[in-house]
């Protein structure tokens, strides 16, 4: 299986769609939006995008940014 299942969870009031990937999965660099470092290929992350909003907003953060996303991430 390359993608994790899907689960909602809630922060800041909205309800978010949150996937984890294994890092068999992950085959791209990104921008994690908790601490602006990278999310390099081949680390196992989170992918997360608010529910109504759709996958267009996709962020792919690091699983310890995720958790804790109250003390860091983005000013949005």
């Amino acid at each position: 299986v390359r993608r994790g299942v899907d689960a909602v969870e809630t922060w800041r009031g909205e309800q978010w769609r949150v996937r984890h990937l294994a890092g068999s999965a992950a085959d791209k660099t990104y921008r994690c939006p908790g601490c602006d470092q990278e999310v390099r290929a081949g680390v196992p992350h989170v992918v997360v995008w608010p529910v109504e909003e759709g996958l267009g907003e996709r962020r792919h953060w690091h699983n310890g940014c995720w958790r804790a996303r109250d003390r860091r991430g983005p000013t949005r």
